[in-house]
């Protein structure tokens, strides 16, 4: 069968034929891949960035936010049957910590996970992938056209979730329980899939969504924000530092950028009591100069809580599951207006290697 490989550390993308996965275990899952979205995280394992082979070998096979549907299972498959719809997760435990023990290999503390198509272990972009049942996720049929997009909304959906807990705990003799989000004031910087996917789920929980990016007001990822009720920041007329002054403290930021200056300057951003989750990871180390006493008086003084966080478990799966049905409710055409490109997996260096300027979600179909 045919698979999108790379040598780590190269620009030495290509296609190759693999020898077809079959089911070796009675927990296996075979699945026909159908989709499998691009990241950034794909594009620069394409740049000779970040990826690691298996051990023994010197390819990897690429690609992580993968859709396809189930043609065979193993004897001890219980909850999933052929014909299904659904994907694996991305992390595996490194059976060690105590968290991947628990099953919360997105919490790793040993650093000795693996990744499909990222860190020593083959990925998704291929025609059949096997994995055991534990790390399947099924997909309702009626949201198969927006299947691909589970796993970024999962990033979103733990970001949220961690925060909704954190701030349920520390507010519950303040404010009555339940959801702590609706009617607060949520910014999110960087309106790119992952963002976008924030904006949907922040939405739904009821935030008022301010959504920052330097895009022209018409471009499409404005449009898709302006029509679930989120209202948009140019960051290219607003500063960073004057966003609470011209738009109100934000409750809780959500970041999506992975440019460490803004990161920095979004903490000007956050109100009393508010809540920052970071999810993009800065690139390259140049140094910056930063106002740090100023920035830890306001923490300090506010009562701010600043979080990282990275991957999902099982548990944000099933709720971007969820997330993406209510979406498709809510708001069908916008949900759908995410995935801006389908590129026939034979043509995957145009998916790679070149970027239309109203791009969002570029996805390589297998079917």
């Amino acid at each position: 069968m045919k698979a999108i490989s790379l040598v780590p550390h190269t620009t030495n993308v290509s296609i190759e034929e693999i020898g077809e996965p079959q089911i070796g275990s009675p927990y296996d899952i075979k699945i026909k891949v159908l989709q499998v979205g691009i990241c950034g995280t794909d594009r620069e394992e394409a740049e000779g960035g970040r990826a690691d082979a298996p051990a023994g070998k010197h390819e990897l096979v690429i690609g992580h936010e993968m859709f396809g549907q189930v043609v065979e299972i193993g004897s001890k498959v219980l909850s999933v049957k052929p014909g299904d719809y659904g994907l694996f997760t991305v992390r595996r435990g490194c059976g060690e910590c105590e968290a991947c023990r628990n099953n919360r290999s997105d919490l790793c503390y040993s650093g000795r996970y693996t990744e499909r198509g990222i860190k020593e272990a083959d990925g998704f972009q291929t025609e059949f992938v096997i994995d055991q049942e534990q790390y399947f996720i099924k997909v309702p049929e009626q949201i198969k056209h927006i299947g691909v997009l589970t796993e970024p909304m999962s990033v979103a959906a733990k970001a949220i979730d961690e925060a909704m807990i954190i701030q349920g705990a520390r507010l519950k003799d303040i404010l009555p329980a339940g959801n702590w989000l609706k009617g607060k004031k949520a910014l999110v910087a960087g309106l790119g899939p992952i963002g976008l996917m924030a904006a949907f789920a922040l939405r739904l929980q009821g935030a008022n969504v301010m959504g920052l990016d330097i895009v022209d007001e018409n471009s499409l990822r404005v449009q898709i924000l302006k029509q679930i009720g989120g209202t948009y920041i140019d960051g290219r007329k607003v500063q960073t530092t004057d966003i609470d002054d011209n738009f109100g403290e934000a409750d809780f930021v959500f970041e999506a950028t992975g440019i460490a200056k803004l990161q920095i300057q979004l903490i000007d951003v956050l109100g009393v009591n508010g809540i920052y989750v970071a999810t993009g990871i800065p690139a390259g180390d140049r140094p910056l100069t930063i106002a740090a006493g100023n920035m830890l008086q306001q923490l300090v003084l506010k009562n701010q809580v600043l979080l990282g966080s990275v991957n999902a478990s099982i548990h944000h799966y099933k709720q971007a599951v969820e997330y993406l049905q209510a979406a498709n409710e809510n708001w069908p055409n916008e949900i759908g207006k995410v995935i801006t490109e389908k590129i026939p997996y034979t043509q995957f260096r145009e998916a790679f290697f070149i970027h239309d300027h109203e791009e969002i979600k570029v996805v390589i179909e297998w079917s």
